[in-house]
């Protein structure tokens, strides 16, 4: 049986990350299963949450500790839907600014070797990502910006952490680009474009 092909979409909330990956599930040939920041959230405790998705700045330091444990736990599950056959597209915002570096993503890298993995940068301008928390649902937990706060620091934060150390194979701008335009994109990478190698460089970095 072939492994299924992954699809990892990196970026900031409300970078559009989530539009894409209905957009592949909608789009794609195959069963592609999200397994990305929102779904897992869901099953995370409470007392835990975001969980995964704890912003940068080390405003957390309770629950960090957790945090490399639900990752590896969500790229186990990862690997495993691969290896049953199934296609995978997983929205995430990896980020190494918590109290102290957590190395997550190299050690993600490692879980998913042998496996094939697209790891694409989703790229969104700031004053883009404010203009769409602005306009969110009002039960949404998004900080958005004020006339005395333009740029929050939580938003800003996110826009400088979560593209380090930027190694992809492909990056999209939902800025310009639709989630549509952005699948399309990704689904020619895989078809013709060069072999994904991001995932394995980023397995090779040092822990520590």
């Amino acid at each position: 049986m072939d492994a299924g092909q992954i699809i990892i979409l990196n970026g900031a909330p409300r970078s559009g990350k989530s539009s894409v990956a209905a957009a592949i599930q909608e789009t794609f040939e195959g069963v592609w299963i999200n397994l990305g920041v929102d779904a897992y959230a869901h099953g995370t405790p409470p007392r835990l949450r975001p969980g995964i998705g704890l912003r940068p700045g080390g405003e957390r330091p309770d629950i960090e500790a957790f945090v490399p444990l639900l990752y590896a736990a969500l790229y186990n599950a990862i690997a495993a839907h691969s290896r049953l056959g199934l296609n995978v597209v997983v929205d995430v915002g990896h980020h190494d600014a918590y109290s102290r570096p957590l190395n997550i993503l190299p050690e993600c890298a490692r879980r998913l070797a042998g496996l094939p993995v697209l790891f694409v940068g989703v790229q969104c301008p700031i004053e883009v990502v404010l203009r769409r928390r602005a306009t969110s649902e009002t039960d949404t937990p998004y900080v958005v910006g004020t006339d005395d706060d333009p740029v929050p620091l939580p938003v800003r934060l996110w826009q400088e952490e979560v593209h380090k150390p930027g190694i992809y194979d492909l990056e999209v701008d939902t800025s310009p680009l639709s989630p549509q335009d952005c699948a399309e994109a990704i689904r020619l990478h895989l078809s013709s474009g060069p072999e994904p190698s991001a995932f394995r460089i980023l397995a090779q970095l040092p822990v520590g």
